[in-house]
Formats: C-alpha cells, structure tokens, sequence
C-alpha cells in the first residue's frame, strides 16, 4: 500500500522500512527509537557483521543489489546515508520507457 497520496513521500516510508530492517538485523546497542537519522550506528553498537546482514535485508526488501564501489562504512554509517543509497538504487532500477509484453514500445 502506498501512502503517497497521503502527504507521505517514498523516502519517508522508505525511513519506515529502513529502521525496521535496522532494528530487526542491527544488533543496536540501544533502542532505534532514539537514534536520530543522522547518528552514527556504528556508535550506537552496529558491526561489520551485522552491517552485512541490514544490506542483504535491504537488497531482499527492494531488489536492488548493492554495487562494489557502495560497500563502504559511509554508505552505513546513519540511517539518511542508507535512504539515498537505497533510493539512488531503486531509482537505476526503473525502467524510463514503457514495457508491454517484454518489449519496448515503438515511438512511431
């Protein structure tokens, strides 16, 4: 369902989505609640190995695979980091032109 229509853009329901991906796979030292979008996670206790979980989950929920050149600590670090990322890849997903039957339409 989306809540667009409702005054709530695709990256505020993608926070929703991101601090449930984090708090189920985060490991968090303390409650996600109070962590701000722009704190630092891995001060709030996130590791390596629990940073490798929260992307497998976010590729899962978005089908997105995250390229080499983004697996950095900065592309983790806090919550709006993950968001553009995320956001930067569903968008290069997209498809710009119309897609009928597995073809391109022809522009005539």
């Amino acid at each position: 369902m989306s809540l667009r229509g409702f005054g709530v853009t695709e990256k505020e329901t993608m926070g929703d989505d991101i601090r449930r991906i984090l708090d189920e796979n985060a490991r968090l030292s303390v409650d996600i609640r109070t962590i701000s979008d722009h704190d630092d996670l891995f001060a709030a206790g996130m590791t390596s190995h629990a940073t490798v979980n929260v992307l497998l989950a976010i590729e899962e929920k978005y089908g997105i695979e995250f390229p080499t050149e983004m697996l950095r600590r900065s592309t983790f670090a806090t919550i709006t980091a993950i968001c553009e990322a995320t956001v930067l890849l569903t968008s290069a997903t997209v498809t710009p032109y119309p897609v009928h039957g597995g073809s391109f339409d022809r522009l005539a």
